[in-house]
């Protein structure tokens, strides 16, 4: 009968201590510590388009992923070093022999204790191809986290605007009710005094339905804006709170209220309006007055600079080229496989049995390749060095045609604004021409409303052409990957 109690241990040092900085970041993914990272809104704060940013940026669970796969690219590199640092090897061991024959029984038991160290002199360069891969991948993290931080910061643009859009498109159908309503007014005026057919009345009371559903529609969009922007910086249940006119997108107001507090209110809009004496239409109701005060500062970037810069700041692609790099070193490691690894290693070992000590030390050379294997590896490690270069060339190709499409875009938009800013005021004019030839009695009721439908068209596209150029330059800027003025660490899990 044989029984044999043995304990061993081998550990590397930096392995070791990798193993630690995972398992401090599995401890972070807990609830409470990303309850303590979430950045909230106060009740009637306002915020700037930069302050909608930071919050998101803050909030955002795909900003913390990307930093947490840059984190862990960090211990690839600490693992790949520890194959430099020595494995120590520490072993105790009790051993119990108890033999019978027909002609003697022996008994033999004794205690031994053994500790080791093994250390990597050199593998000709293939431990060093591997860490260098590993930091080309940790590079390749961090322009990730930088490319998700842009696509997080434009997202919250584009919802940010799509609110102050929504803002003004509901306030031109507010005014546009608000015109239907006292032309009603003065129109059942003139038909109780038998100016005006019933025809007139009836028209005046369908335009003014009209234009309470296109309020109640604007006011939906306004409130769906709301919650996309608040989704895009992942705060939900957001108290009230004000948003300012942005350099490019500066309607009348300063601030925008913005809150989702009456989404359950529910209004008779189907009622006629009351009859008033005064009953007629007056400039400060149907005039908005919304582009009077509208500039921007055009871009100031040629289409050839807006490429040149793209090429140059965009992280996505800066991330293929550092993959490439890795797949290069990785392919380097692969085809130094078949080197042998130099070693040396050293070891002490003691038996209570006759208190034997013993020492040793040496040397050791040797290789051990599979030579089909290692060519097939070789094979698909080129293949991969040729796909990722071919994944850079065909995303220069695709900048270039995206910034030329957001370029276009801009442009065409940039030139189009000044003309509608025209034609709006041109519209105003000929509604109060068309209500002037209707109140002395020599235009018709058509021509009136035709006036007013054309004057409200011409706001409303005026308020989409702004949305439209704020979202087109927003998509020419994040194409050129122009970052706007944040502050965001990467090192910083918080």
């Amino acid at each position: 009968m044989q029984v044999i109690l043995r304990t061993v241990f081998v550990v590397n040092i930096t392995k070791v201590k990798t193993l630690i900085i995972i398992t401090g970041l599995l401890i972070s993914f807990t609830p409470a510590a990303f309850a303590a990272e979430v950045a909230a809104v106060q009740k009637g704060v306002v915020l700037s388009i930069e302050d909608c940013i930071n919050i998101a940026l803050k909030n955002s669970p795909q900003v913390k992923k990307s930093r947490y796969n840059y984190l862990l690219s960090k211990t690839d590199v600490s693992l790949a070093k520890s194959e430099f640092f020595p494995t120590i090897g520490i072993g105790t061991g009790l051993y119990y022999n108890d033999s019978h024959t027909s002609r003697r029984n022996t008994n033999n038991n004794y205690y031994s204790a053994e500790a080791s160290i093994n250390q990597l002199i050199w593998n000709f360069g293939r431990t060093n191809a591997r860490i260098r891969m590993q930091k080309f991948n940790q590079i390749a993290t961090q322009f990730n986290f930088d490319n998700t931080v842009l696509s997080t910061i434009y997202t919250v643009k584009n919802n940010y605007y799509a609110v102050l859009a929504a803002k003004a498109a509901r306030d031109v159908n507010r005014a546009n009710v608000q015109i239907n309503t006292r032309n009603y007014q003065r129109t059942k005026a003139y038909f109780d005094e038998g100016l005006r057919s019933k025809i007139d009345l009836v028209n005046a009371e369908v335009y003014l339905s009209d234009s309470k559903v296109a309020l109640v529609q604007s006011e939906n969009q306004y409130r769906n804006a709301i919650v996309r922007l608040n989704n895009s910086m992942y705060i939900a249940y957001a108290p009230e709170y004000e948003i300012k006119n942005t350099e490019t997108f500066n309607f009348k107001r300063k601030e925008i209220p913005v809150n989702l507090t009456k989404i359950s209110e529910k209004r008779d809009l189907s009622k006629l309006p009351k009859d008033v004496d005064d009953a007629t239409l007056t400039s400060s109701v149907e005039k908005l007055d919304v582009i009077d005060s509208f500039k921007f500062t055009p871009f100031p970037y040629t289409f050839e600079k807006s490429v040149e810069i793209a090429i140059e700041n965009r992280p996505d692609l800066k991330a293929y080229e550092n993959t490439l790099k890795a797949m290069k070193q990785s392919l380097l490691y692969i085809k130094r496989q078949y080197y042998p690894e130099l070693r040396g290693n050293a070891g002490y070992s003691f038996r209570d049995t006759n208190s034997t000590n013993a020492f040793n030390m040496g040397i050791s050379l040797n290789t051990s390749v599979n030579i089909w294997n290692q060519k097939s590896q070789i094979d698909a490690g080129k293949i991969q060095v040729e796909l990722a270069q071919n994944e850079i060339d065909l995303l220069k190709q695709d900048i270039y045609f995206e910034v030329q499409a957001a370029y276009i875009d801009m442009i065409q938009l940039e030139k189009q604004i000044p003309l509608l800013a025209v034609k709006v005021k041109q519209t105003l004019e000929n509604l109060e021409l068309a209500d002037g030839r209707y109140y002395v009695g020599i235009g018709d009721y058509i021509e009136l409303q035709d006036a007013k439908v054309n004057y409200n068209n011409a706001q409303q596209a005026y308020v989409q052409a702004v949305y439209n150029y704020n979202v087109a330059r927003s998509a020419l800027e994040q194409s050129i990957a122009l970052k706007p003025d944040v502050k965001i660490d990467l090192e910083d899990k918080k």
